[in-house]
């Protein structure tokens, strides 16, 4: 058999149209057909169509189109798509690479699209079976899962299609949702409310998982993470307003199942752009006088923790469970001891007790946490440093001595600089602000203007050490631009020395410093220029 070289587009492209249109059974048939040779004169025409003879009982005579396979014709009777058109193409693949490998491709993308119809006419089974199930609207005797059920009903087959379509499911589901319990008694609409954003919060965890694999998975995921934002910060304002009291004694039933739901999705370590561990801990902190509520809780928690089997991310969060019930009845100090069991712990996790510390003016308690989450803030995301250093900005101010405090902010430089340098200027620690910026060998060039002028302001004399040490820096770049910039930085201390009064140790700096440098003819030029030396 002549083998004919193919341009590779228009083989993939015959390769696609078998792909998309033959069923698993007839490629094996065509496979059959070449592998045992039954091709025979195959032609070339004109550089658009490929002729050949396929001899099985009777000879068939195959013209494949190869700019449009799917004009291809054959003499069987059977319809666009027989097993003589596949055969041609294995015999044409082969100056391209093995015809095996094609055929294994092919296959497993054929027995995909067999999963991906039959998964669709199940949907669509499954839809009609929906439709055919419609749940009334929520009342206030229903339970929390069957109010779920008619939220997933309002929402069946909701895909994400476009970047604002997550932004659009939220407020559609609020819209339409929120509504259904706006007549009921305080306590029960205020734990309907709860279990919208509790379905919305399900939502987003799903379309985090279906996008993964998906070209959209950035905007997605993006998406899910800000509505996740939003809704933690209507938990925030939602759980603490719930009447605990009235839930557990009138409605324990519809309660219990809450946390059961919350319970699930925050025991089971899974990866999600939610802190489902927060809710449930927040929950739990508003159980904290209720003893018969909370022990069973912990004890299913330590249940739970000394089974085998267990994946360091759901350890993790059932020790984040435990270490949290560990601070309900014995306090901080046996809450770390559980914490630092954990394998990985991540800083937002822990932002929660950081919370309630400002919250409740507890600085003592919050500098506590504060050394503690040293070490793992050390590796943090810059997100979670911004809150971290956010939490620290807002106590540091309500403190007589602020040297432990400040420690915290050393320890973590260079990362905190921006937070600590506001708060050293806020502070009027001038000499501090100054050490903080050689430290970090800032140039004066790169200051905020108004801030080196207060300090200026306050003690000319303070910023000296900070412009020699720029002029230097620039100096040793070796360069024309870095050389004008030094000269820059020279007229401003000649100007400081001069209003200091202190003359004579100017000429002193500016001669040892043209001796010190005299072979650099860039600078010699630059300060003859400047008229410091002859």
């Amino acid at each position: 058999m002549l083998k004919l070289h193919i341009p590779k587009n228009r083989i993939q492209a015959l390769a696609r149209y078998v792909r998309d249109h033959y069923e698993l059974d007839t490629l094996e048939r065509s496979w059959e057909h070449y592998h045992k040779g039954r091709i025979e004169d195959v032609e070339l025409r004109h550089g658009l169509s490929v002729h050949a003879l396929v001899r099985t009982e009777k000879a068939q005579e195959v013209i494949l189109d190869l700019e449009s396979p799917v004009r291809s014709e054959c003499s069987c009777s059977v319809d666009a798509h027989c097993e003589h058109k596949a055969a041609l193409l294995f015999a044409l693949y082969t100056p391209h690479g093995r015809p095996e490998l094609l055929l294994q491709q092919l296959s497993q993308a054929i027995r995909v699209r067999a999963r991906q119809q039959q998964s669709k006419k199940q949907t669509s089974s499954r839809t009609l079976q929906k439709r055919q199930e419609r749940l009334d609207a929520p009342e206030p005797e229903h339970t929390p899962s069957v109010w779920h059920k008619f939220f997933d009903q309002q929402f069946y087959g909701f895909s994400l299609n476009q970047q604002q379509s997550i932004e659009q499911f939220y407020s559609t589901a609020n819209e339409k949702l929120r509504p259904y319990g706006g007549e009921w008694e305080l306590p029960l609409r205020q734990l309907y409310e709860l279990h919208v954003v509790l379905f919305v919060m399900r939502k987003i965890e799903q379309f985090y998982g279906d996008s993964k694999s998906s070209y959209m998975s950035y905007y997605i995921e993006t998406g899910c993470r800000s509505i996740a934002k939003q809704c933690h910060e209507e938990l925030q304002q939602l759980i603490p307003e719930l009447d605990m009291k009235s839930l557990t004694l009138h409605y324990a039933a519809a309660w219990k199942e809450t946390l059961a739901i919350v319970q699930e999705a925050a025991l089971s370590g899974k990866d999600s752009p939610l802190s489902w561990m927060t809710v449930y801990r927040t929950i739990w902190s508003r159980m904290s006088g209720e003893p018969k509520w909370l022990k069973p809780e912990r004890t299913k928690v330590q249940k739970l923790l000394s089974g085998s089997g267990l994946t360091n991310r759901r350890r993790d969060a059932l020790l984040l469970a435990d270490g949290h019930f560990a601070m309900l009845e014995e306090g901080d100090a046996a809450a770390r001891l559980r914490f630092d069991e954990m394998s990985r712990k991540e800083p937002r996790e822990f932002f929660l007790y950081l919370h309630s510390c400002v919250q409740e003016a507890q600085w003592g308690r919050l500098l506590a946490w504060f050394h503690w989450l040293l070490p793992i803030m050390q590796k943090a995301q810059s997100e979670d440093m911004r809150q971290f250093c956010h939490y620290w900005a807002e106590s540091v101010y309500q403190q007589a001595s602020d040297a432990e405090w400040v420690g915290i902010m050393v320890a973590l430089l260079p990362r905190t600089y921006q937070f600590y340098t506001t708060y050293l200027m806020r502070a009027k620690r001038y000499r501090a602000w100054i050490d903080l910026q050689l430290a970090n060998r800032v140039s004066p060039f790169d200051l905020y203007g108004p801030d080196l002028a207060t300090v200026e302001e306050h003690d000319l004399s303070l910023v000296l050490p900070l412009y020699h040490q720029a002029v230097e820096r620039c100096i040793a770049e070796k360069n024309r631009t870095a050389y004008k910039n030094a000269i820059m930085l020279l007229k401003k201390l000649d100007r400081m020395y001069a209003k200091l009064g202190r003359t004579t140790v100017w000429d002193d700096y500016i001669y040892r410093l043209a001796g010190k440098h005299s072979r650099l003819r860039a600078l010699q030029e630059e300060l003859r220029k400047g008229k410091w030396i002859p």
